[in-house]
C-alpha cells in the first residue's frame, strides 16, 4: 500500500471543499491516486446529513444566512454539523476495497480511534459513547456530555469522502444555531477549552499530531 497522500489547504469554502473532494474521489476510483488525507478549516457552514432533521436547525436559513452562515444538505450519514474557523476538519479518501477493508462501521470505529489517541497526545481524556458515533471528553457520572470531534461519512464505490471535524479553537457559541448531531443533552467543547489555554501554534500542532497519527493507522 502506497504511503498515505496528505494536502494541508488552509481555509475554503464549504463549495470549494467539496468539489475538491469530489476530484480526488473520482482519481481515486480511476486508480489514478493514492489515498489521501484532506485537512482544512471551512468558513461558518451548517451542513445537514442524510439522517438530519430540520427542527435540529435552531435558526431559519434565512437567520443563518444574514450571519453568514451557509446551509449545505450532503451525502454523509449523520445529522446536522456546524463548521467554522478554529475546527480542524479532515476528509480521508481511502480505498476501503483496495485495503480488503470493506466495512464503514470498522472504518468509523478507525477514525474514532485515530481521533482519541491525538487528543490523548495533548492530556484531554478521550471517551467513546455506546451508540454515538464521534468523540467525546471523559467526564464524571451524570455530568452532561462534552462531544470534541464529530464524525460523518460516505463512500462511492468502497472510496470513502467526508470525514471528521475536531474542535481545536474555535467560537463555540457557533453550535447555538443547531442541536448538534441532533443531540439535545450534549455539550460541545474543544481542545482549548480542555486545556484552559491556548497555547502558541495550537493548531498547527494539531494537525501535524492528526498528520503522525492516521499516516501510521493507515498507511
Amino acid at each position: 500500500m502506497a504511503p498515505l497522500v496528505v494536502e494541508r489547504l488552509g481555509r475554503l469554502s464549504y463549495a470549494e471543499g467539496m468539489k475538491l473532494q469530489e476530484a480526488r474521489v473520482a482519481a481515486r476510483r480511476a486508480g489514478e491516486a493514492n489515498d489521501t488525507l484532506l485537512l482544512l478549516e471551512h468558513d461558518p457552514v451548517v451542513t445537514l446529513g442524510r439522517g438530519s432533521h430540520e427542527e435540529n436547525l435552531r435558526r431559519p436559513r434565512e437567520s443563518l444566512a444574514a450571519r453568514g452562515v451557509e446551509v449545505f444538505e450532503v451525502n454523509r450519514g449523520g445529522d446536522v454539523t456546524y463548521h467554522a474557523p478554529g475546527q480542524l476538519v479532515g476528509y480521508p479518501i481511502l480505498d476501503l476495497d483496495a485495503r480488503d477493508a470493506r466495512d464503514l462501521h470498522r472504518y468509523l470505529r478507525g477514525l474514532e480511534a485515530g481521533l482519541c489517541e491525538v487528543l490523548d497526545s495533548f492530556g484531554v481524556p478521550p471517551q467513546i459513547v455506546e451508540g454515538r458515533t464521534g468523540v467525546f471528553v471523559e467526564t464524571p457520572a451524570g455530568a452532561r456530555p462534552r462531544k470534541i470531534a464529530s464524525i460523518g461519512v460516505g463512500a462511492r464505490g468502497w472510496v470513502t469522502f467526508h470525514g471528521f471535524a475536531l474542535n481545536v479553537d474555535l467560537d463555540l457559541a457557533g453550535f447555538d444555531v443547531i442541536v448538534p448531531c441532533g443531540l439535545a443533552d450534549v455539550e460541545m467543547t474543544s481542545i482549548a477549552r480542555e486545556l484552559g489555554e491556548v497555547p502558541d501554534g495550537l493548531f498547527a500542532e494539531t494537525e501535524a499530531r492528526v498528520i503522525e497519527v492516521f499516516r501510521r493507522r493507515f498507511a
